[in-house]
């Protein structure tokens, strides 16, 4: 509505038709209170009280129309969620992100009293679940565990039937940790120096596996071998347990893996760890160093959260930020993602929001710098 009203050329009256307002002119009010006064005097009743009623109701009327929305937003939140929510996962089953939308839907269940559905929907670098949950209702029924490969497809991917950051809202932030850089027990070296001395000595004899094109364990072999001038196969998997899979049974030599998912396998000796990929060692390994000991300015995170379709109620989303952030604070879920080798990473939409722009901005000037392109 218009506020720009010249109240000795103009009044408004209230229009039936949703309680909204039209201006009449004042000549055509004269006309009216004409009409009432001859009402008035032929009726001989005073005509002081009706303006005075006839104003309260009007905002009466006002009052209530306006806080109408407000108690359909209250009430929508109240009752949220009413039935079973799906929680979309771009991954298989195993690996770390389903480990971690696993971990958040049984505290979601728990606390607001409905099943979140884990639904895995792996493929095209998690495009395929993405473009699922952006054709969903947005009502806060369908969600999607958020990771780095969606700020990565941003720019990899030419053509994409959706745009990530216009047509996902972000709910909240869960998990943040490192990647581990680690070798089948068969590769004869132990430290990142020896190993880029290996691949440059053998440069057909290192296949490096990762989750798929465009994945974090995708995104950190190309940074790698960016930054040390290494050429070596990369060999992309329909997620992140096939890819461990094989490296395990040496059908290839090498992965950058999320740390929760490979973390046992190493403290058992299955396969030799050389360094983690954020800027910091990890508390769950904290004897490892780091890539960037050995190779400057290399750094790589690893994280997931939750977003949703856009146009979905912000009272929706705050609920879930809400009780998302509550399971962060808590002990127990602290100390499983302690134990998994990451932090967490609470904060409000907005903060998500920023973290997703900030790596969609990062990751576009790498993956241009490396030329690549996916159709």
């Amino acid at each position: 509505m218009n506020s720009k009203v010249r109240s000795d050329e103009m009044l408004y009256e209230l229009a039936a038709e949703g309680a909204t307002f039209r201006p009449i002119t004042a000549t055509r009010m004269l006309s009216a209170r004409e009409r009432f006064e001859n009402r008035s005097t032929l009726r001989q009743q005073p005509s002081t009280p009706a303006p005075e009623i006839s104003r309260r109701q009007i905002l009466n009327l006002i009052a209530g129309a306006a806080a109408l929305p407000a108690f359909s937003r209250i009430a929508r939140a109240e009752t949220y969620p009413s039935r079973p929510v799906r929680l979309i996962v771009g991954f298989p089953p195993g690996g770390a992100a389903d480990i971690t939308a696993r971990l958040m839907g049984q505290w979601l269940s728990e606390r607001l009293g409905q099943q979140f559905v884990i639904e895995n929907r792996p493929g095209a670098g998690t495009n395929i679940a993405t473009e699922a949950v952006v054709r969903a209702p947005a009502d806060g029924y369908t969600l999607l565990l958020v990771s780095m490969a969606n700020t990565v497809n941003a720019t990899l991917y030419e053509r994409l039937n959706f745009d990530f950051v216009r047509d996902i809202a972000p709910v909240a932030g869960l998990i943040r940790g490192p990647l581990v850089m680690e070798l089948n027990p068969s590769v004869p070296t132990t430290t990142i120096p020896d190993f880029i001395a290996y691949a440059r000595a053998n440069p057909n004899k290192i296949n490096m596996a990762s989750a798929g094109n465009g994945t974090p364990g995708h995104i950190a072999s190309v940074l790698f071998q960016l930054s040390t001038g290494l050429g070596v196969l990369d060999v992309p998997y329909r997620g992140g347990a096939p890819a461990l899979t094989d490296l395990l049974a040496g059908q290839v030599q090498v992965m950058f893996d999320n740390l929760p998912t490979s973390l046992e396998y190493i403290r058992a000796g299955k396969v030799r760890p050389l360094a983690v990929t954020t800027a910091t060692r990890s508390q769950a390994l904290p004897d490892l160093p780091t890539v960037g000991e050995f190779v400057p300015g290399y750094e790589v995170s690893s994280w997931f959260g939750i977003g949703a379709p856009t146009n979905t109620p912000e009272e929706i989303i705050d609920k879930l930020d809400g009780e998302i952030n509550a399971a962060l604070a808590d002990a127990k879920i602290k100390a499983r993602i302690a134990e998994l080798g990451s932090t967490v990473l609470a904060g409000s939409p907005a903060d998500f929001g920023k973290l997703i722009a900030a790596e969609t901005e990062k990751w576009a000037r790498l993956i241009r710098a490396a030329n690549i392109k996916m159709r």
